[in-house]
């Protein structure tokens, strides 16, 4: 199973989107971080990414984007080749 890990935040509909996109493929999120919750969260995700917007999507270790990246990456059939399917 892939190792999925998703920035997030409580009411955002774009990481409804990402996450539903991933069950879709039969993978369910491994680690949702919620920015709103934690201010550090917040901060290590800005570290990390250089974007203050959720979702912000790692799938092994390898980061992603946003909803906007993963559905591009879906649309070109790059997404099932990242998950092996």
């Amino acid at each position: 199973m892939k190792n999925i890990i998703m920035f997030t935040s409580q009411f955002c509909p774009y990481c409804s989107n990402a996450e539903n996109l991933l069950k879709s493929k039969g993978f369910d999120i491994s680690e949702k971080i919620y920015i709103d919750q934690d201010p550090d969260e917040l901060t290590r995700m800005i570290e990390m990414t250089g974007k203050r917007t959720v979702p912000q999507i790692y799938i092994d270790k390898k980061y992603i984007g946003g909803f906007d990246e993963l559905r591009k990456l879906e649309g070109t059939g790059e997404l099932d080749k990242m998950l092996n399917i």
